[in-house]
């Protein structure tokens, strides 16, 4: 072995900048999870913003007993994201789970964590994102049984929506959603809007629905929210970046609604 040199301790430190990234994006994603990760770093990652993703235990099938049970490790989820510091969002990236466990529950328990963060869920980001297009009648296309959509359109209903239609398309594993073809889903958004909707939600964060959000729009010829897209949207929005992205949809064009 070549003799080693002599280590030499630098005489100064270089002066630190106040973070690596100007912005902080978390992002708790199931175990299981094929696509949020890759639609955050697609959507919201860049030079000035950054994603950090924590996963959390999930096991199929898709059922709201089975999403309830991961409300216990959303705490120990957002702790694992940059520990002691602060974000500016975080996003629970489970859209079904979010409306079986509750916003508020939600919040409650990534906020123990991480104190004060504001959080998104995709179904909140989905009423912002179709109340930002100012709709009332929308139609809901879900990969889901019918037992776990019918808290979906509960939810909708709540938040004051009328659903002129709702389709499910009975998948139980996560794993398999993320599997359809983005090319599939926009046949499958023109099957599912109704004549007198205004606009189409496609909901579950498994689906590569974000990469199909301009065809689905340019076959039904009205607005189309996701939930990762308007997920990222809305932490785009809270991080203060503004830029329109056609590309991702007519949503993120749009401000979110005061």
């Amino acid at each position: 072995m070549n003799q080693l040199p002599e280590i030499r301790l630098a005489p100064s430190r270089p002066a630190l900048d106040v973070r690596p990234l100007e912005k902080r994006v978390g992002l708790i994603a199931l175990a299981t999870d094929h696509t949020s990760e890759v639609d955050f770093r697609r959507m919201v990652a860049s030079e000035r913003i950054g994603v950090y993703v924590a996963r959390i235990p999930y096991a199929n099938p898709t059922t709201p007993e089975n999403l309830r049970k991961m409300q216990p490790q959303l705490s120990a989820g957002a702790a694992l994201i940059l520990p002691d510091e602060t974000l500016d969002a975080v996003c629970y990236s489970c859209t079904s789970a979010s409306v079986v466990i509750g916003d508020a529950e939600i919040e409650a328990a990534i906020q123990a964590a991480k104190p004060g963060v504001r959080v998104v869920t995709p179904p909140m980001a989905g009423v912002r994102g179709l109340k930002a297009f100012g709709v009332k009648r929308i139609s809901i296309l879900t990969p889901y049984t019918v037992e776990t959509s019918r808290p979906m359109a509960t939810y909708f209903a709540a938040h004051g929506f009328d659903i002129d239609s709702f389709t499910c398309l009975g998948f139980e594993d996560d794993r398999e959603m993320a599997r359809i073809a983005p090319a599939s889903l926009v046949e499958l958004a023109r099957k599912a809007t109704h004549a007198q909707a205004d606009a189409l939600f496609v909901s579950c964060t498994a689906l590569r629905a974000a990469l199909a959000v301009p065809g689905m729009e340019e076959a039904i010829g009205r607005p189309v929210v996701t939930s990762n897209q308007a997920s990222a949207w809305n932490c785009l929005r809270l991080c203060g970046d503004d830029a329109q992205r056609p590309e991702f949809g007519r949503l993120m064009t749009k401000p979110l609604p005061q």
